[in-house]
């Protein structure tokens, strides 16, 4: 159970906390709306905004105390990485998994149209099917794809490219990927200025809805129970006010755990439907909520239990293979250069220690995420069912053939050795 505390005065202490309106904003909300700030003696004010560097921006100079951030933006701030260095520190998650890879309908035809069978399966499939439209079109001499993803530093950025590189496609030169904010990416597909995207919910259901997209692969397809957003905050806020930190983790965990409450889920979507959060129609919402995912206009829904998770799987841990894993894709696109010690950094900025001291009377791991291994010995599986062990991070980068062609592997050792 979380420690409860208030100030002591008897008056709450304001938390203010900026979120993107994105299904996976949904323990910020409830804790909010159903008064889960307030048993733990603290009022949680919510302040929406538009894009991830408003919400960078916003947290970096004290605007906000805090933010639902992607789980990259804790550390690309951290390493002062496209943009100014802030230490930033993720002392809990939101959530695991949400996202998608949506294309446009024109586009899946033509995937359909060429490789009928890995287009219609879906998944890590799909890219095969995508590569052999990308060499067609250039073939033929016809412009390079175009595809959004939300932010640079992102899991969507990595997964997209993840799951490009895999069938072969390089993502910084069979194609182009654009940064495009999540509410207008269906905008944008609409608009013909984007073939695909990958967003978080419920920017993809609705391309679905309005019929002008169709899902390929979910992020469950690609690694079940994978990182996306996190509690992001200064490193300076955080000491600086231990108590409300406290009561803000275990006022979030309690919603965490109340959204995953199958009998939870028509009342959290009806609240995220609101205008003041994202304002769309509360069915559009319930797919991500309950698991029905509907991939095509007119499709029956897909039945996913794991689609969304908040609180199950251990969600709220900031976990630090996870964050292990992140590095090795900023360091993979060439994001930076990786002279610094990746387990520190992870460590510094994934805060398990101090998500351990609100929710764990002894302060230790739960035993199902101890370790990088399985029982057996067996490293865990990550993305597209590869093995990772983030102790063993550099031969992980080495492997891959598609990387940025500046990586250097030497000066990346010889700081990690």
């Amino acid at each position: 159970m979380t420690r409860k505390r208030g100030n002591g005065s008897g008056v709450l202490a304001e938390i203010h906390a900026g979120y993107i309106p994105l299904v996976d904003c949904a323990a910020l909300v409830a804790a909010r709306e159903l008064g889960f700030d307030r048993r733990h003696g603290i009022d949680l004010r919510l302040h929406r905004e538009v894009s991830w560097a408003n919400i960078r921006d916003k947290v970096n100079v004290g605007v906000l105390d805090c933010a639902h951030m992607l789980a990259p933006m804790p550390i690309a701030s951290s390493l002062g990485i496209g943009h100014v260095r802030e230490p930033v520190i993720a002392p809990m998650a939101l959530g695991l998994n949400g996202n998608a890879i949506t294309v446009s309908r024109s586009l899946f035809t033509h995937m359909a149209d060429i490789d009928g069978e890995n287009a219609r399966a879906g998944g890590m499939a799909a890219a095969s099917a995508l590569a052999k439209v990308v060499a067609e079109r250039r073939k033929k001499g016809a412009e390079p794809l175009t595809l959004g993803m939300v932010y640079p530093f992102s899991c969507h950025n990595y997964e997209l490219r993840y799951w490009l590189a895999a069938a072969g496609i390089d993502p910084d030169v069979d194609l182009r990927l654009v940064v495009i904010p999540p509410p207008l990416m269906a905008a944008s597909l609409r608009a013909g200025q984007i073939h695909g995207f990958c967003v978080g919910e419920p920017w993809n259901s609705l391309a679905v809805e309005q019929g002008i997209g169709r899902i390929v692969a979910t992020k469950t397809e690609l690694w079940r129970n994978s990182p996306e957003k996190v509690l992001g905050m200064r490193l300076s806020w955080a000491e600086a006010n231990p108590d409300r930190l406290t009561a803000l983790i275990g006022a979030l965990v309690d919603a965490a755990r109340w959204l995953d409450e199958a009998g939870n889920r028509d009342e959290a979507a009806a609240i995220l439907a609101r205008e003041a959060y994202l304002g769309l129609p509360q069915p559009i919402l319930m797919r991500s909520l309950s698991g029905q995912v509907v991939i095509s206009p007119g499709a029956e829904p897909r039945r996913d239990d794991e689609f969304l998770v908040f609180y199950r799987h251990h969600a709220t841990i900031p976990r630090y293979d996870h964050a292990v894993w992140l590095l090795s894709q900023m360091i993979r696109w060439g994001q930076t250069a990786g002279d610094f010690n990746i387990a520190e950094l992870a460590r510094r900025v994934f805060r398990e220690d101090l998500y351990a001291r609100v929710v764990s009377p002894d302060g230790e791991r739960p035993r199902e995420v101890q370790s990088a291994v399985t029982a057996d010995g067996k490293p865990r599986n990550f993305f597209g069912g590869e093995s990772f062990d983030p102790d063993k991070v550099i031969d992980y980068i080495k492997k891959f053939d598609i990387r940025s062609p500046h990586l250097d592997l030497r000066a990346l050792e010889r700081a990690n050795s």
